[in-house]
């Protein structure tokens, strides 16, 4: 299946999208897209007979509609650093022994399409295209590959922003540079399991502006899907609805000689992976948004 929140940021609602590739309202048999939706059998085998049969399902009109995140209520990102072999190369780096975690809070995840914000003074905001990684059941002290990918419920484009030199010179914590506003688009789909028989065989792609920057394979990772939810799920606890982005490919910007083509205003950039659509965004400034009022 395909599911996926249509909507205006805040208000979306559940939708699939069949496979004649019409999207189908899907808020007549679920109420929400969340973690309570994919650790329940029943709600979710609700959902797989209504996509059976979707001539039941309203149609909607995309046109002008919005595509948010394609999961609400995301627990915890669990972000796997330089797990691509050629991404290690190209940044000079060793490739890991273990695989490099971090976290990104779920509070910087936007649709695969809404606008993100360059951080005021920012001269080095890059692009990561990965493949994301939804967790379907409860993982704790995981021991095989296996293991990891039975506790898969599916697969979503995730993008990685990052600013360099937020996450590299001040003060050496990666946290700095992953989790600035907007930083997190997701999407369009949650594809579920049983469409990817095959994780480590996707295509990634990343263009910024019409130029293709990323051209990778997940086949080339360090540390495959399964082992990489199994190797976590040993350090903390994984959770429906936590998610788990896996690294990404050569062909970012720091990896470029210089001048390094780090991100500005008006670019356009466009994420794809095979079987799980396609995200565009177009960068904008955060001095263009109106702060919070103060409490």
């Amino acid at each position: 299946m395909k599911l996926l929140r249509v909507g205006t940021a805040g208000a979306e609602r559940p939708a699939l999208l069949d496979r004649a590739g019409i999207l189908r309202d899907l808020s007549g048999v679920v109420d929400r897209l969340d973690a309570a939706l994919l650790a329940a059998d029943p709600a979710l085998t609700t959902v797989r007979r209504a996509a059976a049969d979707p001539d039941g399902l309203p149609p909607l009109d995309p046109a002008g509609l919005r595509t948010g995140p394609p999961l609400e209520g995301i627990g915890k990102i669990v972000c796997v650093g330089l797990n691509y072999h050629d991404h290690a190369r190209e940044t000079g780096a060793a490739v890991p022994e273990e695989p490099i975690l971090f976290l990104k809070a779920p509070d910087t995840v936007v649709g695969p399409h809404d606008t993100v914000l360059i951080p005021p003074g920012s001269t080095r905001t890059d692009w990561e295209a990965e493949l994301g990684v939804v967790i379907g059941r409860t993982a704790r002290h995981l021991r095989t590959s296996e293991e990891g990918l039975a506790h898969v419920a599916g697969y979503t484009i995730a993008h990685d922003v990052s600013e360099r030199e937020y996450q590299i010179e001040r003060g050496g914590t990666w946290d700095k540079g992953k989790n600035c506003d907007t930083f997190g688009p997701l999407g369009p789909w949650l594809v579920t399991a049983d469409e990817i028989p095959d994780p480590q065989a996707l295509t990634v792609r990343l263009s910024v502006n019409g130029v293709l920057r990323q051209d990778g394979t997940t086949a080339d990772q360090i540390f495959p899907v399964g082992e990489a939810v199994a190797y976590i799920s040993r350090f903390m606890t994984l959770y429906p609805g936590d998610v788990v982005s896996t690294g990404t490919p050569a062909g970012v910007a720091m990896g470029h000689p210089e001048p390094k083509p780090y991100l500005r205003p008006g670019d356009v950039v466009e994420v794809e992976i095979a079987g799980l659509g396609r995200q565009r965004q177009v960068m904008g400034r955060a001095e263009d948004v109106p702060r919070p009022a103060a409490a």
